[in-house]
């Protein structure tokens, strides 16, 4: 595949990133033994990885503006052009030694997402999009599953933790989705559901409470696949809403009917 300047320089800051988590996930089961634990440990990781995705994305794009979920807003000369950062989504995944866990980064012109990508330093998968380009994985072109009823779906969601808001409404959401799907599934990272519905691995995913970074490179991977993504009103207001649904053009409106 043939890939933009743009999106090149955000490949190799994300894989310049991965080298460093996939060395301090190496470390984390060791830590697991220690009384004080893997906390701050994964903190580091976490700080680290933005510090190098930011360095190395300023290097080649210095008048783009971030949005990242460590240092937050951060205003760049070139008013048009944001990148959208996520070190390290899965955290808890990560601080466990599950290898469930990746680096997002999206590329936003003048309000638009354009480009995307998503890595997972543990499985050496590169998710890969570009607006009007397509989605890849690994260079493998992706296309959304072609699972046109419930019954025969598998839907990913996120399960709201200590500290998270709509404990009961997710309990009600659930038992609705329960009913009509093959199964559910609960990964631990936003971005990685929504690759893997951009990649045909399960048909359909929903959660509430989530960040821009979380799923803002996921956004545009599951469109360019073929996929729709909303709100949980079926508006667009992923970014700044904090919900979403996505699916194909059959499953997203039967889950956004159940969780509405």
């Amino acid at each position: 595949m043939a890939r933009s300047p743009a999106l090149q320089v955000m490949v190799q800051a994300v894989m310049k990133a991965g080298r460093s988590l996939r060395r301090d996930f190496g470390e984390v089961e060791q830590l697991q033994v220690s009384t004080k634990g893997p906390g701050d440990f994964v903190s580091a990781a976490d700080r680290h990885a933005e510090d190098v995705l930011r360095a190395e994305l300023t290097r080649a794009r210095p008048g783009y503006g971030f949005l990242m979920e460590e240092s937050g807003v951060i205003e760049g000369t070139d008013p048009d052009h944001r990148f959208i950062v996520d070190p390290l989504d899965g955290t808890t995944n990560f601080l466990h030694g599950i290898p469930i866990f990746a680096i997002s980064v999206a590329l936003e012109r003048s309000g638009v997402l354009v480009a995307g990508v998503i890595f997972n330093p543990a499985t050496d998968e590169l998710y890969t999009a570009e607006r009007g380009g397509g989605a890849y994985m690994n260079d493998r072109r992706l296309r959304v599953a072609a699972r046109r009823d419930l019954p025969d779906a598998v839907i990913a969601c996120g399960v709201p933790h200590l500290g998270k808001p709509s404990h009961d409404l997710f309990r009600e959401e659930l038992s609705r989705v329960q009913a009509q799907v093959a199964g559910v599934r609960r990964f631990g990272s936003a971005a990685l559901d929504l690759a893997m519905v951009a990649s045909g691995r399960v048909d359909g995913f929903w959660e509430r409470s989530l960040k821009p970074w979380d799923v803002a490179a996921g956004i545009l991977l599951v469109k360019e696949a073929g996929g729709f993504v909303t709100d949980m009103k079926g508006g667009d207001t992923m970014l700044s809403g904090g919900s979403i649904v996505a699916g194909n053009e059959h499953i997203h409106p039967s889950l956004l009917k159940l969780v509405k």
